[in-house]
């Protein structure tokens, strides 16, 4: 696969990247963001939605800072999963990811912010043109999504990282910065319904940092995850539950987030709720993961089928809720 023409531009901190992005937005210019690029680039070798120019974040050292309650977008996944501050569930979601080498040169912010996937449109433009192409890279055919047929309003292509249903059970904040400013927004509500939105970064915003709450350590769980092989895979279901217990057998705070099942990872706070105020132990385990299970909507477009895919998230979720049950 050959790679198309781009030009890319290395800023030296986070201000000139600022910079760079509203020249580039003055001029009209359409450009990506690039931080490991394990994901960006083989899409661009795939010709799937490239763009002219690409700003690379490998040169700003403001974004790389790891510290107990802060996590830079240019972290690497490997170094998040080997820091010392880092959460047990956190750090197992991180060492899941991929394999050692794209561990080192993945980041967290590229991690957070993954393209979504789906087997109609993660292939060569050959085989893409074969078919006629699809919603999300329909090269100016306005071709139909093969998903769900007979529309193109709506991509359903599925988001697939590790991190993110775990940071979201922390009640992590994510920040971003444009050259209009900055803001901060609950990771939760960082994410759109729409595999080619993905997210609510307007044009030339870019991830900075994600922080996580003082009580982190407080807090409990487990991360389960569905794929193909031990290592590499995307997941094709990923479990995340996190708990509180202050005293007795029962939690006092619980939360659950899943990835890999819809076009963005969803925090399940109705289900948690109820199994807190009903809260019985096994029985109770098992009423949650069957309503999980019902909560979650994948569609045809991984590899595993969606009724098997929703009959795991209830085995993952009993798996993620062990650590409940131990006296």
């Amino acid at each position: 696969m050959k790679m198309p023409p781009f030009r890319v531009l290395f800023p030296k901190s986070l201000d000139e990247a600022l910079q760079m992005s509203g020249d580039l937005a003055d001029t009209g210019e359409d450009f990506d963001w690039v931080a490991g690029g394990t994901d960006l680039l083989p899409n661009y070798k795939w010709h799937i939605n490239v763009k002219g120019t690409v700003i690379s974040l490998s040169s700003v050292p403001e974004l790389r800072e790891l510290s107990e309650f802060h996590i830079g977008a240019m972290v690497s996944i490997n170094d998040l999963a080997e820091g010392r501050h880092t959460h047990p569930v956190l750090a197992k979601a991180a060492k899941s990811v991929a394999s050692i080498l794209i561990r080192k040169s993945g980041t967290v912010g590229g991690n957070i912010c993954l393209d979504t996937r789906c087997y109609w449109v993660n292939q060569s433009e050959t085989w893409r043109e074969s078919i006629d192409w699809c919603h999300k890279c329909d090269c100016g055919t306005g071709a139909d999504c093969r998903v769900i047929p007979n529309q193109n309003t709506l991509c359903v292509a599925t988001y697939q990282a590790d991190l993110a249903p775990v940071l979201m059970c922390l009640n992590a904040t994510i920040h971003l910065a444009s050259p209009g400013g900055s803001r901060s927004l609950p990771l939760s509500d960082f994410f759109a319904l729409d595999g080619m939105t993905r997210n609510v970064l307007r044009s030339g915003e870019l991830v900075t940092h994600i922080t996580i709450p003082e009580d982190y350590a407080e807090w409990d769980g487990d991360y389960q995850k569905l794929r193909q092989r031990e290592s590499w895979d995307f997941p094709e279901a990923g479990v995340a539950v996190l708990w509180k217990k202050d005293l007795g057998d029962s939690p006092s705070s619980l939360r659950v987030a899943t990835t890999g099942l819809e076009s963005i990872p969803s925090l399940h706070l109705h289900e948690s709720e109820e199994a807190l105020t009903e809260w019985s132990g096994e029985e109770t385990v098992e009423e949650l993961a069957e309503s999980i299970r019902k909560a979650v909507k994948p569609v045809q477009n991984t590899w595993f089928s969606p009724p098997y895919r929703r009959k795991m998230v209830k085995v993952l979720t009993r798996r993620a809720c062990r650590g409940l049950l131990v006296e």
